[in-house]
């Protein structure tokens, strides 16, 4: 398998797995208290983390300006620093929150919300440029979207962003984006037991990259996750949103999920690979376009994480087998 992926039409080349940076944003929540980030998290560990996935040849990384309210650009853009041109930085725009007070307050899909929010960015992250300016609010109405991906072609041409995305697991919505000349992914949620056919389908007829977040499914790919098992109080898992599938409240991990992953662990795990590891093999045999982006929080995890990348995709054969025992 190659190592790298094109960016959809971009010209840009990123490492076939990405590294997601919402975890390493700490913690942050709604008005209403409701957790929004992954607990707590060390600072410094996550900029050790981050250098040491370019040391392992990674090159994109995801973030979004909400994610900690601000924080995450901040540690990435600090652990980048120097190296900031051997990476391609991804991050989102759409809500509006509180720095001080790391809580969401809101969403604005205006255009001049559009341009306050990545000279935000910008200024958080470090740097001139966004290699991937991605819009975070899924479910926008596809007429303001259209605006807005108008508007990205216009800072596409002042040098401010290379490209952009929409964030939405709509396919007529990621269509509406995708008509932009410099629209060169959809990020969507993808994983070996949520399939995405039909944005897969979108992503081929209009040369797109699928970026994957939730690749290993909030964790429960990530074979850590047990039944009945309680997460931490400022995990947003502690308290799922209702998108978010395989957990209950208070309850931690779905026992029918846990069952769906313990039948795929033989062949997951094939080829010395760990269980994450497999579920991001399946994510590059299902497409040629996909680039997984795992969250992490540690330099093990980077490890791990990085470390799917020389044992490849599954066969097809195993491809086959995975639909078979899932019964699709």
């Amino acid at each position: 398998m190659e190592t790298t992926r094109p960016l959809g039409r971009s010209g840009i080349e990123v490492s076939a797995l990405g590294f997601g940076c919402w975890a390493i944003g700490g913690e942050w929540q709604a008005v209403d208290g409701q957790p929004l980030g992954w607990g707590k998290v060390d600072d410094e560990e996550s900029v050790r983390a981050v250098r040491r996935a370019l040391d392992l040849g990674i090159t994109f990384f995801d973030t979004a300006d909400t994610y900690g309210a601000g924080h995450s650009e901040r540690v990435l853009g600090r652990a980048l620093g120097k190296r900031r041109a051997d990476a391609v930085v991804a991050t989102k725009w759409g809500n509006v929150f509180d720095e001080d007070a790391r809580t969401l307050t809101g969403s604005d899909d205006s255009p001049a919300h559009l341009r306050r929010a990545l000279t935000a960015s910008l200024r958080r992250l470090g740097t001139d440029y966004v290699d991937l300016y991605q819009f975070h609010l899924s479910d926008a109405v596809p007429e303001r979207a259209a605006v807005l991906r108008d508007a990205c072609e216009g800072l596409v041409g002042e040098g401010l962003i290379r490209a952009y995305a929409w964030s939405t697991d709509d396919p007529v919505r990621a269509a509406v984006f995708a008509e932009g000349p410099h629209c060169v992914a959809v990020q969507h949620a993808l994983n070996v037991l949520q399939d995405a056919p039909a944005m897969l389908r979108l992503c081929e007829e209009a040369g797109l990259a699928s970026i994957n977040r939730s690749p290993l499914a909030m964790g429960l790919l990530a074979g850590k996750r047990r039944d009945g098992q309680v997460l931490e109080a400022g995990d947003i898992r502690s308290r799922p949103p209702a998108w978010l599938q395989g957990f209950g409240a208070g309850s931690g991990a779905d026992p029918e999920w846990l069952a769906r992953v313990d039948a795929l662990r033989e062949i997951l795990t094939s080829g010395g690979r760990t269980l994450a590891q497999g579920a991001l093999a399946w994510l590059w045999a299902r497409s040629p376009r996909t680039v997984p982006i795992p969250g992490f929080r540690s330099v093990a995890q980077a490890e791990e994480n990085a470390g799917a990348l020389e044992k490849g995709a599954l066969s097809g054969a195993q491809l086959a087998e995975v639909e078979r025992l899932l019964g699709r």
